[in-house]
């Protein structure tokens, strides 16, 4: 009897230890894998202090070369880049932050996380770093933040590129926006079933991962769920771009996947409509991370971009 007791409580203690280290296992797969990844593509994370929030960002640092600016989306990180990124070491100078209340990049309730605020911090960013002008590109809410900026700091733009970016209303609504007029906020997840369905909505062809390390990312949505929430409703403040679109007088480069179950690709009639100097590609197949999901693709077409933009 005492021996059956004693077993139980090993099989217990040790069932208690899975469940409490796997998801960091997982953590610590990932993380070391993006480190390895982001040291074999030439990029070091740096930090710098911006009064009181302290950026954390990879930089491939050709001091004398052109300078690109590569922004994520809404709860991603600096990470889902790299793979795309590792294409341009050799002839520019890339800096990819993780943007205020995301990776590594300090959260605070009080901060504001509004497009124009993001902006207004990338210029700080740019200031520290005695960095000109850039060619900016960003994915999702980075594609947001990357128009807002150009529009705002014309000055310190060189091209501007959106990869299936938000700030317009689109004509058809996505699945994401069918989910928000119903209440629920996919990005805001309870459980792992409700992050598997959120994950699924991000891409259609998205890199293999263990299945460890897509626990670990559930189990850090929710926790970061109240971060999350914030963000959000300091997003939905932002001014819309679509009255300001006709100002966007950079050369422009607007690139979407036609299944992306985020922001429906019907807003691309509104770009193109709108943006003097536009180049539109749609890949058929492809979801809301082109650059993820077909990094080299994506990358020789954004790479042909700053071909036809160099005098």
């Amino acid at each position: 009897m005492v021996m059956r007791t004693i077993i139980a409580l090993l099989v217990a203690a040790a069932g208690a230890w899975t469940a409490i280290t796997y998801p960091m296992i997982g953590d610590v797969l990932y993380r070391t894998t993006m480190a390895t990844e982001a040291f074999v593509y030439g990029f070091d994370k740096k930090r710098k202090r911006l009064g009181e929030l302290d950026v954390v960002y990879f930089e491939a640092e050709n001091t004398d070369k052109p300078v690109i600016l590569m922004l994520h989306g809404y709860s991603a990180d600096k990470t889902v880049w790299l793979r795309f990124a590792r294409h341009f070491t050799d002839e520019f100078r890339v800096v990819i932050p993780d943007m205020a209340g995301h990776g590594e990049t300090e959260f605070n309730s009080a901060w504001d996380f509004s497009v124009e605020a993001q902006s207004k911090r990338l210029v700080d960013l740019l200031d520290a770093m005695n960095i000109d002008a850039v060619h900016i590109i960003g994915n999702s809410m980075g594609g947001f933040i990357s128009a807002d900026f150009a529009l705002r700091f014309t000055e310190r733009t060189r091209t501007v590129a959106l990869v299936d970016p938000a700030g317009v209303a689109s004509p058809v609504p996505s699945e994401m926006e069918k989910m928000l007029a119903a209440g629920r906020n996919p990005f805001l997840v309870n459980n792992r079933e409700q992050f598997s369905e959120f994950f699924s909505m991000t891409m259609a062809k998205p890199p293999w991962l263990p299945g460890v390390v897509l626990d670990a990312m559930a189990q850090d949505y929710q926790q970061r769920k109240p971060q999350l929430d914030k963000i959000y409703e300091d997003l939905q403040r932002s001014a819309s771009l679509e009255d300001r679109l006709s100002q966007l007088n950079k050369p422009t480069l607007l690139l979407w996947g036609r299944e992306d179950k985020l922001i429906h690709v019907s807003s691309v009639d509104i770009w193109r409509a709108n943006v003097p100097q536009i180049e539109v590609t749609i890949w058929d197949g492809i979801g809301h991370m082109p650059m993820l999901e077909i990094a080299g693709e994506s990358a020789e077409r954004y790479r042909q971009f700053l071909v036809e933009q160099t005098p």
